[in-house]
């Protein structure tokens, strides 16, 4: 992508700056973000930063692209006010695209999740039975549907991406988020620090990490094909947790067990086991991963 004006939402914090700093060598890049999980430090200086929230009535929108990753992104953020986790995430993401399309932008890729699948060790296809058990669920599966009249009743494209749980270590963009930060990342820092990392459960819960450089690459596809619909974004192949532990323990050289707690999150709603299926992405982009899980453990630990 080239020569564009673009927006990216939420773009201060972990994917959304991965994003916008990816856009902001070729492209004139403005984020919007309320500063909440994300922080200015993690943009490239070319970048016109407004400190804002997704509700607001003045947004920057006068752009070529949309990229709406601003979101409470965790299922804890959004059982503590579930009216608030609305707000933001369906009334955010309602607000920004009406007054992107209000300035005669047509093109925009939004964050959904792949929580909805449940439990798969068999890749997920989008056109599978979804679930919602959650309200962070269901405001991902809300923005789908609002996608979906936008673009029946308006003609916009836009491309919801479920994302396979993305990771990029504390020397990308996520250390100031801490205990709301991706797992890895967590693992990966405490067992550099001595420190044992606390896995929920047993840890043979096992999901599809993808690196955040293949979902940027993923997003910028959309938008470039101007794709419209649901996509997933990951690797099709997923790792245990125990399993995580112990190649962060080899690429670090230590030796330094779990420790297991008891999880948390309900079981009821607890997502145990990820896989995607990318084809769908694939066919339409040509988009496939391209950073395997070795070389993504050997990326997260070189900062040590």
């Amino acid at each position: 992508m080239e020569n564009k004006r673009v927006l990216v939402t939420g773009g201060a914090g972990f994917i959304g700056s991965n994003i916008a700093n990816r856009l902001a060598a070729d492209n004139d890049v403005l984020v919007v973000d309320d500063c909440y999980l994300g922080t200015p430090d993690n943009l490239d200086d070319a970048i016109e930063f407004h400190d804002q929230s997704v509700l607001a009535e003045d947004l920057p929108t006068d752009v070529d692209v949309v990229f709406h990753l601003a979101a409470l992104s965790s299922y804890a953020m959004h059982e503590e006010d579930p009216r608030h986790g609305a707000r933001v995430n369906v009334e955010g993401f309602v607000n920004v695209v009406e007054q992107a399309r209000q300035d005669g932008c047509d093109t925009v890729v939004y964050a959904s999740t792949s929580s909805i699948y449940g439990d798969r060790t068999n890749p997920s296809p989008e056109d599978m039975a979804v679930t919602v058990n959650t309200g962070y669920e269901a405001s991902k599966l809300a923005r789908e549907r609002y996608a979906e009249y936008f673009g029946n009743h308006y003609g916009l494209s836009l491309a919801g991406l479920r994302f396979f749980s993305v990771y990029q270590g504390y020397g990308g963009a996520e250390e100031h988020k801490g205990e709301y930060a991706n797992v890895i990342a967590q693992f990966a820092d405490d067992i550099a620090n001595g420190e044992a990392p606390v896995l929920y459960g047993d840890g043979t819960q096992t999901r599809d990490f993808t690196h955040v450089s293949d979902v940027v690459s993923g997003a910028v596809q959309a938008a470039e094909h101007e794709l419209e619909g649901i996509y997933n974004v990951g690797t099709g192949v997923s790792y245990s947790f125990n399993t995580v532990v112990e190649m962060l323990n080899n690429e670090l050289g230590t030796d330094i067990d779990p420790e297991y707690v008891e999880n948390p999150i309900p079981e009821s709603v607890y997502v145990h086991d990820t896989c995607a299926d990318f084809s769908k992405l694939h066919e339409a982009t040509g988009w496939e991963p391209a950073i395997s899980f070795e070389d993504g453990i050997e990326q997260v630990c070189s900062g040590y």
